[in-house]
């Protein structure tokens, strides 16, 4: 440690408030340390005062900057090569993969979410079949005489077709004797099969959440005396935001929406292993595989953000010009990084797609299904 070299520095970092031990973790140091070797803690006795913290927080802010540009004009210009730098160590020279793709993530569904007004959609909401109804009748009255009996007709087809007076009695039916005596009718469920118990179930709470004042599911054993079971909250939960979503569709795709950012980091590791599989000779790990993953999706999301902004701004919709941009970059990118021929990137171009659209299909209903539960 006295073979050092003196460092200078300026405010908190002077000579003169260097300490000989680490005020975090302990560790011995020099009066040369800047920092601690071993917790990377400034190696500073001096009391932080308000220019202090500014200096440090304008420094940290110019630095990411610096990075960020680096990060973007690298992701721009070189398909697949900040990948490459990445991985090869020269990590300091740019944004953490992750954190850059989450905030544009973030950044992009919050846009989205701001400017998407989904609280319009509201006004659709109904908690009963016969509301739509009576809004399809009034909206037959609005339009032309025979454009209406065309419709009426048209209407009418396809209750016949769905046998919707018959469905429509037997709800009623249903529906009467589970309101005579709930308690009653609920234990004769339990008496059924997996399958017909479910389904009994879900027209038992549909029914109950329809005609009674019910928030949760507490709610529901306290009233009505039901076992408390994982089987019967998680039917009461599906159900309940299933009757919410009824209600107000526009706040459930809010939270939908909300939700997305964080998915995102679900589905790319899945997907991942499908392009570590398909490289599997090549002499990078799974963690090479989905830093290229994050880079790739990253500059996706700053295309989808301009998209949205030019559209916005313009009135025009460019969003397939930009998809168009980023499947050329893809391809460029997956030529670069995998320095493969062009045929064999072509096949694993267009596998990697497929399953791309088949788990992005997959997750959309596992996540509309946990919507629905948790809404």
């Amino acid at each position: 440690m006295t073979n050092k070299p003196a460092v200078s520095g300026k405010g908190r970092y002077n000579l003169n408030y260097r300490g000989t031990e680490c005020l975090n973790c302990g560790h011995p140091l020099d009066m040369s340390d800047k920092y601690c070797p071993n917790c990377s803690q400034a190696n500073s006795t001096k009391k932080i005062t308000l220019k202090d913290y500014l200096d440090e927080f304008f420094g940290t802010l110019i630095s990411y900057d610096s990075r960020l540009f680096r990060t973007l004009s690298t992701l721009l210009i070189k398909p697949g090569k900040i990948t490459q730098s990445y991985i090869d160590g020269k990590r300091i020279s740019y944004t953490n993969p992750f954190r850059f793709l989450l905030s544009l993530a973030i950044i992009f569904f919050l846009i989205i979410n701001l400017s998407g007004n989904f609280s319009k959609y509201d006004r659709y909401g109904t908690n009963d079949i016969s509301e739509i109804e009576d809004f399809a009748s009034e909206w037959t009255m609005d339009i032309d005489t025979t454009d209406a009996i065309e419709l009426s007709q048209q209407l009418d087809s396809i209750k016949t077709a769905i046998n919707y007076d018959g469905y429509k009695k037997q709800k009623h039916e249903r529906d009467s004797l589970i309101l005579l005596d709930p308690i009653a009718y609920f234990e004769k469920i339990d008496q059924s099969s997996l399958a017909e118990r479910n389904n009994q179930k879900q027209a038992f709470f549909s029914t109950i959440l329809n005609r009674d004042t019910i928030y949760d599911f507490q709610d529901l054993v306290n009233k009505y005396k039901l076992p408390e079971t994982f089987e019967n909250k998680l039917i009461f939960n599906g159900m309940n935001g299933f009757h919410k979503f009824k209600k107000s569709p526009g706040s459930f795709l809010s939270a939908l929406i909300s939700k997305l950012p964080f998915v995102v980091f679900f589905f790319l590791p899945a997907f991942t292993v499908f392009i570590w599989l398909i490289y599997v000779r090549k002499k990078y790990s799974y963690t090479d595989h989905l830093i290229f993953s994050f880079h790739n999706t990253a500059l996706l999301f700053i295309l989808l953000i301009l998209s949205y902004l030019i559209d916005s701004i313009f009135k025009i919709n460019s969003n397939w010009i930009f998809i168009s941009i980023f499947s050329i970059y893809l391809f460029i990118a997956m030529r670069n990084f995998y320095n493969q021929g062009i045929f064999k990137t072509i096949v694993k171009y267009l596998f990697l797609n497929t399953i791309f659209f088949i788990l992005a299909i997959i997750t959309t209903v596992l996540l509309f299904t946990g919507n629905i539960i948790t809404f």
